[in-house]
């Protein structure tokens, strides 16, 4: 039976775009939770945090950037390689601050202790590197500003 070799996986990008816009839209909303709730709530136990760390507690306001604004740019699709940096920066704070001792931790069913921290770490570095793709508004802006 003759067959045409098959095409390598990597040259097959019909799907590419909507993973990133599943990847953006599964970053977005779900740190979005976490800002709705710091909304609601406010930042005071993150001050307390920084005060702590001997940062100023006035960088913890820096967690609606993170968790409110940079997610709903992740959504849409806006500046997504930026938003997706400041969701990075914001993970980091959050595990220098709050989970420092549980980096080289194992939980009690064996996985990553900070597993949901290091998910959102690595998604949102992904993210800025992989760009929107076609289903935002970055790619629309993009294609304007080069047909001109």
């Amino acid at each position: 039976m003759d067959r045409a070799p098959a095409a390598p996986l990597s040259a097959d990008t019909r799907h590419d775009d909507t993973g990133k816009l599943l990847l953006r839209l599964a970053l977005g909303v779900l740190i979005l939770l976490h800002g709705i709730a710091k909304l609601r709530n406010g930042v005071g136990g993150i001050e307390g945090m920084l005060t702590q760390a001997g940062l100023p507690p006035v960088l913890a306001w820096g967690v609606y950037v993170g968790e409110v604004l940079a997610p709903v740019l992740l959504i849409v699709g806006a500046w997504t390689r930026l938003a997706a940096l400041v969701v990075a920066v914001n993970m980091l704070f959050a595990i220098g601050l709050a989970h420092l001792g549980e980096v080289f931790a194992l939980s009690k069913t064996g996985g990553w202790a900070i597993e949901l921290q290091g998910m959102f770490l690595f998604t949102a570095l992904a993210v800025a590197l992989l760009g929107a793709g076609r289903h935002s508004v970055d790619h629309g802006r993009l294609a304007r500003r080069t047909a001109r």
